[in-house]
Order: structure tokens, then C-alpha cells, then sequence
């Protein structure tokens, strides 16, 4: 069993497909399905279904996942501890990011970083907060960034930014001329949602519960899974919504959106890093580099 017969399996594995693994790996069909073949043969043991013109992990290939994405981390880790020798000259950095943090603040840090520290290559994956904690867990990113608490004993949080939420709804919407004051006036709706597993539902949902309300009790007429849906939704008429200041601002300027006055919390954005995991110079100076940003961001009054 080599490490890139591992890779192989890896990547057909989360794909369920030759081709497409293949293609991610930049190899020919016939060399990707020759790994796999020479693992089972080597073992005796069946790694993939075949059926029809798809495969599944058996229950053996489903235990091997595991333990070969362990192992690929460990390997990787190894990879970076030798690259840091070099210090910031050269090396990567893998980052995950929920859809607020990555598309309304990570871009103008990444490219500080790019600018400061232009031998790192840099890869960022998006998804919600679930999404991110498992590529921390699994290895696959060196740091995430998210915008919702989680309980994780595997991962440490570290604070590098603060972010306002807001309510805001549709210019027509009763809300505009008659704020809610109390918290059962929240119950009339309707409501455009993120969907679950996001920091952003996670956060509005735990303030609810502050409030006395249970989430049920909200009529959620829509959810969807990115903010730039959900923006569009409430300027479209389609209800109110509890979401980012960063992502609506220019909405609320535009006079497409109005900001309802009515408190909403404010959250950090955190960086989760595995708590095993040798965290490299590249991963810190990004660290460092968020937390000047904010600084900077909040001014000598907020420092």
C-alpha cells in the first residue's frame, strides 16, 4: 500500500466516480482504476461496489476512508513542518471559510497576504460552518473561519474579528413604519432564512432562545443556502431577514433594503485550528495579519 494508491482511493472515494477522480488527480482513467484495483488484490478485499454505472464504498472501503484520510493529513503535516524550515520564502496555506467570513472579509486579507507573502500558495474552500469544521478536523484545511460558536473538544477558536447582525426587511414591509418592540411581534413574519448548520442561523437561533422564543415559532417561509440568495429574497419582498451587516450594508444605502430597528447580537469571527496540529508559520502570519485587519478596522476607540 503506497501513499499515492491512498490518494487515489481518497479522491474516488468522496467522488463515487473513475472519471471525475481522475480528472481531480490529473491521471488517465485506466491508471486511476489500476490503483484501485492493485489495493484489493493486495488485500482481497472488495473496496467499491459496482452499480451500474456507479460506485459505493463497501463497508471495508467506508473503515479504510478513515484511516487513509488520517493518514494523508499526518503526511501532509509532515509536508509543512519541513516547508516552514524555509520560513515564509515558500509553502502553502489551506483555508475554509463559511460563506460570510469568505466572501465579505477574507478577500482583502488574502490578498495583504498575498502581497506580504507571495511564495505561499494559497487555497480557500467555502461552505457553511459544518463544513469547515470537518475540513479542520479531517486535515484538509490548516485554519477555518467561521462566523458561529461551536463545541468541538478536537479544535481550538481563536477570536480575529467582530461582526455586526442586523434586521432587515423589504422596503414595503409593515416592519418599516412599526419596528417589532417585543419579542413575540418577531412571530409574525414571514422570515428568509439561512439554512441549518450555518453560523448565521445558529447565532439568530441562540438569541431567540435569549428572547424566550423557540425557532418553530417564526414563520420561515424560504431558506437558502448562501447570503446572496437571502438578499435578494428580502429585496424581491419575500420576507425579513437576520444576516451580516457586511452582507447588506450597501442595500440598506441603496434603499433597496431597510434596516429595522430592533437589537441583534454581534459574533466573532473565529479561527478554528486542530488542537494536534502543528500550526505553521504560514497559518500564523495569517493569524497576525486578520488580527492587525481588525484593529485597524475597529479604530483606537474599539482597540
Amino acid at each position: 500500500m503506497t501513499l499515492e494508491q491512498l490518494r487515489i482511493f481518497v479522491a474516488v472515494a468522496e467522488r463515487e466516480h473513475l472519471t471525475k477522480a481522475a480528472l481531480a488527480l490529473n491521471l488517465t482513467q485506466s491508471a486511476t482504476s489500476a490503483a484501485i484495483a492493485a489495493l484489493e488484490s493486495a488485500h482481497a478485499t472488495r473496496l467499491f461496489d459496482r452499480v451500474g454505472r456507479r460506485i459505493q464504498l463497501t463497508e471495508a472501503g467506508r473503515l479504510l476512508l478513515v484511516e487513509a484520510r488520517a493518514v494523508l493529513a499526518q503526511v501532509a503535516a509532515a509536508e509543512r513542518a519541513l516547508v516552514d524550515l524555509s520560513g515564509l520564502a515558500r509553502g502553502r496555506l489551506a483555508l475554509a471559510g463559511s460563506q460570510t467570513v469568505a466572501n465579505y472579509w477574507l478577500p482583502g486579507i488574502l490578498q495583504r497576504y498575498r502581497t506580504l507573502y507571495p511564495g505561499i500558495e494559497l487555497r480557500l474552500d467555502i461552505g457553511n460552518t459544518d463544513f469547515v469544521r470537518a475540513r479542520v478536523q479531517q486535515g484538509e484545511a490548516d485554519l477555518g473561519i467561521i462566523e458561529g460558536r461551536i463545541e468541538d473538544p478536537l479544535l481550538a477558536a481563536v477570536p480575529v474579528a467582530e461582526d455586526e447582525m442586523v434586521l432587515v426587511a423589504p422596503v414595503v414591509h409593515p416592519w418599516t413604519w412599526r419596528p417589532p418592540r417585543a419579542p413575540a411581534d418577531l412571530c409574525a413574519g414571514p422570515w428568509v432564512l439561512r439554512e441549518p448548520g450555518s453560523g448565521t442561523r445558529a447565532i439568530f437561533e441562540e438569541h431567540l432562545a435569549g428572547l424566550g422564543l423557540k425557532p418553530g415559532e417564526l414563520n420561515v417561509v424560504l431558506e437558502y443556502p448562501s447570503n446572496e440568495a437571502i438578499r435578494a429574497a428580502v429585496e424581491a419582498g419575500s420576507g425579513a431577514t437576520v444576516i451580516s451587516r457586511r452582507v447588506v450594508d450597501s442595500a440598506i444605502r441603496g434603499g433597496t433594503m431597510a434596516l429595522i430597528g430592533f437589537e441583534m447580537p454581534s459574533r466573532q469571527f473565529l479561527a478554528l485550528h486542530h488542537r494536534e496540529r502543528y500550526v505553521t508559520r504560514a497559518a500564523q502570519a495569517f493569524l497576525d495579519l486578520a488580527r492587525k485587519a481588525h484593529e485597524e478596522e475597529s479604530g483606537p476607540a474599539q482597540r
